[in-house]
């Protein structure tokens, strides 16, 4: 009789056999390590339980106990620390300089990182492939100009269709691999934009200061001339 074990993964709790709590103890732990100098670490691992979270239940929708064989599974699609450094399916694709590569996607959501209002139309650019999301925003204002009825689909869009929020939600919209690899990517970049926009806000602040100082000099020179 094989040893189970009672846990939790992204919050989520599962019964788990010996075999295959080693096997995802060995595994987080590898993940850990990897990821333990990036930026958003804690972000990143913590997406990553949740996705495994996710395929763990579709894999044990009729199952009480998890397998060490669902775990094996797991680890597949979501991908080892070794395969981001060899040129398997994780790594770029040879020949891609354009940066971010748009696919189409397989889920809609609104995309607040690029958004002029509610991310209604830079999501529908991801979910169909279309790299400039400016192409969707002109024909809604085509609609909009030709029979007013650009507005009230956008309006009734952004009801419907949820933010994206999760590494997960960008990664479906984009049409990407929800594994290891791409999870990391996406928290670094939203800790990157975060950081800059910090930085940013914080050279803004230096810029009044210097200016509220050279007025109050400004006012003091032009009192001592009184």
């Amino acid at each position: 009789m094989n040893k189970t074990h009672n846990i939790n993964v992204g919050g989520y709790p599962f019964t788990i056999d010996d075999d295959a709590y080693a096997s995802l103890e060995g595994y987080l732990g590898k993940i850990e390590a990897h990821f333990r100098r990036s930026e958003g670490a804690e972000e990143i691992l913590d997406d990553i339980e949740r996705r495994m979270a996710e395929l763990l239940q579709e894999r044990t929708k009729n199952k009480k106990i998890v397998s060490k064989d669902d775990i094996k599974q797991v680890i597949a699609i979501m991908g080892t620390p070794e395969d981001f450094d060899t040129g398997s399916e994780f790594g770029e694709p040879e020949g891609n300089t354009s940066g971010r590569e748009y696919k189409t996607g397989k889920k809609l959501y609104r995309d607040p990182d690029d958004k002029l209002i509610g991310g209604v139309c830079s999501g529908l650019a991801a979910y169909f492939g279309i790299q400039d999301p400016l192409w969707v925003r002109i024909a809604f204002a085509l609609v909009a100009l030709g029979g007013g009825l650009g507005i009230p689909i956008y309006l009734l869009l952004w009801a419907l269709v949820p933010v994206a929020e999760t590494p997960g939600d960008f990664l479906a919209m984009r049409g990407e691999k929800i594994n290891v690899k791409n999870i990391a990517k996406i928290v670094e970049e939203q800790v990157e934009n975060i950081s800059e926009q910090l930085s940013e806000i914080g050279q803004d602040w230096k810029s009044k200061r210097r200016k509220k100082k050279s007025e109050r000099r400004q006012r003091k020179s032009w009192k001592d001339h009184l």
